[in-house]
């Protein structure tokens, strides 16, 4: 196939090389591969034929603008709190029954997805979820894959559901003699595929979905710190006595810090506890076992055998503290920092106990942990800290708590409505409206949509900044030049031209099948923007080779991209949900491969019905 490749074209291959393995291995953060994928194609000029200008085109790409204000929008729809009560509703809908739990959760959030950025709805309802979850009895694990596979599900019911699609209607005003793709032209078929991914997320999806972490878990039992939280009792005539208790709240060079005081049955917390150690006192002590051991030896203090610690030991301190597990999300300014270099125990008084990580659990050597995108974090913090993290977004409560107080309390006092929220509902509405009429062109339509939720008090500016995910929109503007230099070295062509052999032993229906089967791969081990850059042009092409419908290769491309289920870091909400449910790498390739298979044939036979071959 490369025999006559140009050197333009080898060129980008080996950039496209480089390129996939930084993204598959995240050796650098893939909006920084992005980056250098700018810097090289322009350096690369009289290879890639990519100048400088079109090195950044993708900054005004359409698509990525369209992306930013729709990110600033779902914000100002988010703020007038209408996802909570939606959440309320939900609650009191279901009353414990897991059916009805796991049939309104994706029923609920997969319509929402198809209008306003999913990765905060996915973020409001995982505590929902998980509350919903213990007060039914269930494992929280069964509700969460199916809520982020519900919002994916989702953005294939409009043009604006996810980058993939916008990134696709500009490929096709600018490959196809055709304009842009309206609003929802292809709704019928995201209905479809909403209807089928729904149908197996509640019969097989439920039977594949394991239920990894248990029914009602205690958390200490939940992130197995039985080993790593240990009662050490002050013996009579140890040298301790008479220290403030303050003083062992710091981690010992060992590693082993104390986190509180039980005396005459009651706690209190050790790094603001103002007294000193009392014969018979009782020390909760946090550390692997081998630095308790040692500040046993350093202070006298002696291990009390059969007296582990739980929730309940750990909330029962007088001065008031929230033992919760808390989701590292995208936007958090903590991601690349370690433990350490958040403070978060000096500045927000949150000490983090462990860490799991794609399926892993840390707890030990935390300060050096790096957070990542993901992360779900065992927390012990102040309801301040608690509110300020909810406010800010660097940390999202997942036990959130609450529920009967949800279930009994009026909707209006437990999840208010801004008084606005009529003004921004109307403006989304008139958004999506402009746009699929054709009165204006969408990025023109989102963008006013931006400006009247600001000028009318929606929105304030710092929120619209805010609320836009930088390192997705400087991943798209990076990858936008790639299938740019595709075109024009004649690297698409020359893989289109390999893959239209098959032409000669397939039919057509079946190469369409086949495009699907190899974007949904791509998606699921790179992200889905960078899949539909590369694989829209060589679908394209492939097309007119065949002398076959070129937008109905498009579309498949399309569809294949934004429905990556099979890894959790195929897709941004699998990786949100990774953590809280405790999930392993196979879980998602167990529960989402078949959905993907059946989606690819659900999308191509959909295609060649409605658009033909």
């Amino acid at each position: 196939m490369f025999a006559g490749a140009s050197t333009g074209a080898l060129a980008v291959f080996g950039l496209i090389a480089v390129a996939l393995v930084l993204f598959v291995t995240e050796a650098i953060p893939n909006d920084t591969t992005a980056i250098g994928i700018v810097v090289a194609l322009a350096a690369l000029e009289p290879w890639t034929g990519v100048t400088a200008r079109g090195a950044i085109s993708g900054f005004a790409n359409t698509a990525t603008i369209t992306i930013v204000a729709m990110y600033m929008l779902s914000a100002g729809i988010n703020n007038t709190g209408i996802v909570e009560r939606l959440g309320v509703h939900l609650a009191r809908m279901t009353r414990g029954s897991e059916s009805r739990v796991l049939a309104a959760t994706v029923l609920t959030t997969g319509p929402l997805a198809g209008f306003i950025n999913n990765t905060p709805v996915v973020a409001v309802f995982i505590p929902m979820i998980t509350d919903l979850a213990d007060r039914s009895g269930m494992s929280p694990s069964k509700l969460l894959m199916p809520l982020s596979y519900a919002a994916i599900l989702g953005g294939t019911l409009t043009l604006i559901g996810t980058a993939t699609n916008l990134l696709a209607s500009e490929f096709a005003a600018t490959l196809l003699a055709r304009g842009p793709i309206g609003m929802f032209e292809f709704s019928l078929l995201g209905v479809a595929v909403l209807a089928v991914g729904t149908g197996y997320l509640l019969t097989v999806g439920r039977r594949l979905t394991p239920a990894r972490i248990p029914a009602n878990a205690d958390l200490v039992e939940e992130f197995d710190l039985d080993e790593y939280l240990t009662q050490v009792r002050v013996p009579p005539g140890t040298d301790a006595v008479g220290t403030p208790v303050a003083d062992l709240a710091e981690r010992t060079p060992a590693g082993a810090s104390v986190l509180q005081l039980r005396r005459d049955g009651k706690g209190s917390l050790a790094v603001e506890s103002d007294r000193r150690l009392r014969s018979g006192d009782v020390l909760v002590v946090h550390g692997t076992p081998a630095s308790v051991e040692s500040l046993c030896a350093e202070r006298g203090f002696r291990l009390l055998g059969g007296r582990g610690v739980t929730d309940e030991t750990l909330d029962g301190a007088t001065v008031d503290r929230i033992l919760d597990k808390a989701l590292v999300p995208e936007t958090s300014r903590f991601v690349g920092e370690t433990l350490a270099e958040t403070r978060l125990l000096e500045v927000y008084d949150t000490r983090v106990l462990a860490i799991r990580r794609q399926g892993n659990l840390i707890r030990s050597g935390l300060d050096d942990v790096e957070l990542a995108v993901g992360d779900l974090l065992l927390v012990r913090m102040t309801p301040e800290s608690a509110e300020h993290f909810a406010e800010s977004g660097d940390l999202v409560s997942v036990e959130a708590g609450g529920l009967d107080r949800l279930l009994a309390a009026d909707a209006e006092a437990v999840a208010p409505l801004s008084p606005r929220t009529p003004v921004a509902v109307g403006i989304m509405a008139a958004v999506v409206g402009a746009a699929a009429l054709g009165v204006l062109p969408v990025v023109i339509a989102a963008l006013g949509g931006v400006f009247l939720m600001v000028v009318t008090g929606c929105l304030s500016p710092s929120d619209a900044y805010g609320a836009v995910s930088w390192n997705v929109i400087f991943l798209l503007a990076g990858v936008i030049p790639l299938g740019l230099a595709m075109e024009r070295t004649g690297g698409a062509a020359l893989i289109a031209e390999g893959l239209v052999a098959t032409g000669t032993v397939l039919p057509t229906v079946a190469v369409l099948l086949l495009f699907s089967l190899v974007t949904g791969l791509l998606a699921n081990v790179i992200t889905p923007v960078a899949t539909v850059v590369l694989m829209i042009p060589i679908a394209v092409d492939a097309a007119a080779r065949l002398g076959a419908n070129g937008f109905a290769f498009l579309l498949v491309v399309m569809f294949a991209s934004a429905t990556s289920f099979s890894t959790p870091v195929g897709y941004q909400t699998n990786l949100m949900v990774y953590g809280p449910g405790g999930y392993e790498f196979t879980d998602f390739v167990r529960v989402g491969g078949p959905l993907q298979l059946l989606l690819a044939v659900v999308t191509t036979v959909g295609v060649t019905v409605l658009w033909g071959v």
